[in-house]
């Protein structure tokens, strides 16, 4: 018998503790990566790349001031952040926000975060609540390495092409 996990993801039944069929100590023995798939989904919160962008106003889904935004962030670089801070995170590559009308891959994605044990006690002391975590995400992003790595070469190529533009005088008769 197979059923869907809540994720997206279809799982057989016996392998999902959401139904409650693993002892603790048998879910102790089982892989990690597993354990964080098998959460329940009320643990979890959901950071779509639209709630973070600076483009987007907040009817387009901004969840976040304008000031603290970033321009045009990918979900890898959300998860990417959240993982070096030591959240159960992970990355569900085909989900789309529903306000979010274009279909490109830069757009696709959503991140799972894992706020809250299964006691109900914080994961990390520092994120009480989604808001903290989107705001932490979001300073966080530009300083990373590929977010300085594309700013630096970029300004280069602006200023050689300047030096090579000429104006247009008047025509003579």
């Amino acid at each position: 018998m197979r059923k869907t996990s809540g994720f997206g993801e279809i799982c057989d039944a016996k392998n999902l503790d959401t139904f409650g069929i693993f002892s603790r100590e048998e879910r102790s023995q089982m892989p990690r990566q597993k354990l964080e798939i098998l959460a329940p989904s009320d643990r979890f919160i959901c950071i779509y790349p639209a709630y973070l962008n600076n483009k987007k106003t907040i009817a387009e889904g901004r969840r976040i001031p304008i000031s603290k935004a970033v321009e045009n962030p990918t979900a890898t670089e959300i998860q990417d952040v959240c993982s070096a801070v030591g959240l159960n995170v992970f990355l569900e590559r085909n989900k789309m926000y529903s306000r979010e009308w274009n279909r490109d891959a830069q757009y696709r994605g959503r991140v799972r975060v894992q706020l809250k044990q299964e006691d109900g006690s914080l994961c990390l002391v520092q994120f009480p609540s989604r808001k903290s975590v989107m705001l932490y995400v979001a300073e966080m992003i530009p300083k990373l390495k590929t977010r300085t790595q594309k700013t630096g070469g970029g300004d280069q190529s602006l200023q050689q092409g300047e030096g090579s533009k000429k104006g247009k005088g008047k025509k003579k008769k």
